[in-house]
């Protein structure tokens, strides 16, 4: 994976554990692409304070993934979602029973809106 993407992922799960000012310039950087120049002059500060500041919270961000593992969990779950999905798409297409086909629709229903 694209290292800047990761970084942009692992910020949706723990931004919130950043302060304000860290949440506000790795968005700028990674999700809004602004240059380190454009971000310091956006927030009257040096441009080498946002290059330490952006390098620390890197550093801080893959250390969180390290130890909570919040991205690999929530891949392995999208993984297993999509594959439940495609069985149960075997499901619909090979059952003629209502009664069984309702029940693989409230299945998929449950995944869909559940996980």
């Amino acid at each position: 994976m694209d290292k800047r993407i990761e970084i942009s992922i692992l910020l949706d799960f723990y931004g919130i554990l950043l302060t304000e000012k860290q949440r506000k310039i790795m968005n700028l950087y990674y999700n809004e692409d602004f240059s380190l120049a454009e971000i310091s002059e956006h927030t009257n500060t040096s441009r080498q304070a946002i290059y330490d500041l952006i390098k620390r919270c890197n550093k801080q961000l893959l250390e969180y993934e390290e130890k909570l593992q919040l991205m690999n969990k929530d891949d392995k779950i999208q993984k297993a979602k999509q594959c439940s999905l495609n069985k149960i798409k075997l499901l619909e297409e090979n059952c003629k029973d209502t009664n069984c086909l309702n029940i693989v629709y409230e299945l998929k229903d449950e995944l869909m809106n559940n996980f």
